[in-house]
């Protein structure tokens, strides 16, 4: 039987303090009655002895604590699940706020997780297809692995999250897929450009959305990127489906955890974030990968904003830490245009070579991706020269890399966010586009390969292309 406590004996800010407790566990769900009948919520997240600390979800202005009541339901925040989800619009807290009905659960579950037996983990091994050439000719993603996005505030990293979740599939005759994503602490308008986005498209059909809002309070804000996870393991496990989950921006949960911790008077760490903030974040990021036995699978992309463009900041450094490589946003980039403005150098997927080759993309990919990264690499160098010394200095074939560096740019990099490229011709681009370098440069593919593609009739017609425009 759950006991009503009317001991609540002090409320700061979003903390309230209950004594005399007896049998309450962390994590644990509590409601908190007024006299007037008014129900709030909340969590404990703390105890000493007979008292127990209650972090509250809605704001804690009116709250009369002489005559209100603390009621411990004996289990921690849990999420209804089931199918029906597909092609809703939820809250931070897994509440309908698409007018449509209430869901009616299969199965109700913690939205901590459970643990996952690292021994019980598979590697990941296969291709997904974003679409996006930047991310799947050179950075390519797993299938259930973690990339990042890092992003800067302003750049638009939220068109990029769109086209991922609109474009994204699993190369497989009758693989399902889903895609659930996770808004933060966004805007209202930016609520709104995600939901319309999805209807437009038809991707929300396969989609499920936890929107939180920049005004809902910031426990909200730390349980809703678990929400999405939860809902994400009950489609893969238990539905067999393949899931890629979107969360943006982890830069808001982690203020939220910041604007928690200060509130229970902790110890700062780093730039006043907690010192827990790593293992915060594993908790969110590690529910990501595969498990033997089991068809389904998670992928995760985080996106987060940088402060400052300061990818030293906590947040970027300790995300790059757990997860498995990044995609990095250039203001650069986005200066000059291009779009989606991905840095592809410093960029990094550290699971690439599993998910690439014959059988998975074509026996070619491998060779082509280290050969177009040395050649953007040199090309850079050689414009950054040509910036200091005048393009006199240049030889012939540095003239030919820089050439090589604008197009690879302007016809690689920027596709646009409406532009869905098939994982072919991501492939077939990159050969027209080293088709501008001599083929004694090209050192990083075999013989065989250069014979076998570099004579194509759309190489050809790039080469001609780029040599009529830099004569």
């Amino acid at each position: 039987m759950l006991k009503e406590y009317r001991t609540i004996r002090e409320v700061v800010g979003p903390l309230m303090l209950v004594d005399q407790v007896e049998g309450v566990s962390y994590n644990e769900l509590v409601e908190i009655k007024q006299a007037n009948g008014e129900i709030r919520r909340g969590k404990v997240l703390e105890i000493n002895g007979s008292k127990a600390l209650v972090q509250l979800f809605e704001s804690s202005n009116g709250l009369q604590i002489e005559s209100s009541s603390a009621r411990f339901l004996g289990h921690s925040i849990e999420l209804g699940v089931s199918m029906d989800m597909l092609g809703r619009v939820f809250d931070g807290m897994g509440n309908p706020r698409d007018n449509g009905p209430q869901l009616i659960p299969d199965k109700r579950m913690d939205i901590n997780g459970e643990p996952l037996n690292p021994a019980a983990r598979d590697y990941p091994n296969e291709f997904i297809q974003t679409g996006v050439s930047a991310i799947d000719g050179l950075n390519t993603l797993v299938r259930g692995q973690k990339l990042p996005v890092f992003s800067g505030s302003g750049l638009p990293h939220a068109q990029l999250a769109t086209q991922i979740a609109r474009q994204a599939r699993v190369l497989g005759a009758h693989e399902k897929f889903a895609v659930v994503f996770g808004a933060i602490g966004i805007t209202f308008e930016e609520a709104e450009y995600f939901i319309s986005d999805f209807r437009r498209t038809g991707a929300i059909e396969r989609a499920v959305l936890f929107m939180n809002l920049a005004n809902d309070p910031a426990i909200e804000r730390i349980a809703t990127p678990r929400m999405a996870l939860t809902a994400a393991e009950y489609l893969a496990y238990e539905k067999d489906m393949h899931v890629l989950v979107i969360l943006t921006d982890i830069t808001n949960y982690a203020e939220a955890l910041r604007e928690v911790s200060a509130a229970r008077k902790e110890v700062p760490g780093r730039r006043g974030y907690p010192g827990y903030l790593y293992t915060d974040l594993a908790s969110m990021y590690e529910r990501a990968g595969r498990v033997i036995g089991k068809k389904g699978s998670i992928t995760q992309i985080p996106i987060l904003t940088m402060p400052e463009d300061d990818k030293t900041h906590p947040i970027p450094d300790l995300t790059g830490y757990i997860t498995e490589g990044q995609i990095i946003l250039s203001r650069e980039l986005h200066r000059k245009g291009i779009s989606p403005p991905i840095d592809v150098l410093p960029s990094l997927s550290r699971l690439k070579d599993k998910g690439i080759g014959a059988g998975k993309t074509r026996e070619d990919h491998a060779a082509t991706m280290n050969q177009l990264f040395a050649a953007y690499s040199r090309g850079k160098d050689a414009k950054e020269l040509a910036v200091i010394l005048g393009d006199a200095a240049l030889t012939d074939v540095d003239k030919k890399y820089a050439a090589f560096a604008d197009e690879f740019e302007k016809k690689y990099v920027s596709q646009g966010y409406q532009t869905n490229r098939s994982i072919e011709e991501t492939l077939n681009l990159g050969w027209g586009l080293l088709s501008i370098l001599p083929r004694n440069e090209l050192k990083r593919i075999r013989d065989d390969m250069l014979d076998k593609y570099l004579h194509d009739n759309t190489i050809e017609e790039t080469r001609d292309e780029v040599e009529e425009e830099h004569s």
